[in-house]
């Protein structure tokens, strides 16, 4: 079980679990329609509960308006359970396996999106992950 969890770590370290979730990005993006004008629950439809297949009830809506989506999340999320299992700082691990991928997936739906992650507000640390979606005007 030991040389299993080393070679978990490598892979983390090579990226191999960023590279991945990249590939789910454009595996979705590929066999999805998007519709033209994206809106704040078009990006809690699909983001959350398609794409990263979310439960409603574990999605705390915080504020939601035309341009901004506030999320905080608290579904079984394999980043948090590696991190926890590997004693791997879930802030570090989060950042580094699905900051970009998360990034791309919104740029993909519209381009004037951003997507802020609040590193202060993320489990274990806190009972839940919080999040913001903002579209540009």
């Amino acid at each position: 079980m030991e040389k299993y969890s080393l070679l978990l770590k490598i892979l983390y370290h090579l990226r191999l679990y960023t590279i991945i979730f990249y590939f789910a990005v454009i595996m979705w993006h590929i066999k999805n329609k998007i519709p033209k004008k994206i809106s704040t629950k078009d990006i809690l439809e699909l983001f959350y509960y398609d794409f990263l297949k979310v439960p409603t009830e574990d999605c705390e809506i915080i504020k939601m308006t035309d341009n901004e989506l506030v999320t905080r999340c608290k579904n079984n999320c394999p980043i948090l359970n590696f991190s926890l299992k590997f004693r791997i700082d879930s802030k570090q691990s989060c950042k580094r396996i699905s900051e970009g991928p998360c990034k791309l997936f919104l740029r993909k739906l519209d381009k004037n999106i951003k997507f802020i992650r609040n590193y202060e507000h993320i489990r274990p640390y806190k009972d839940d992950c919080e999040e913001t979606i903002i579209i540009s005007k």
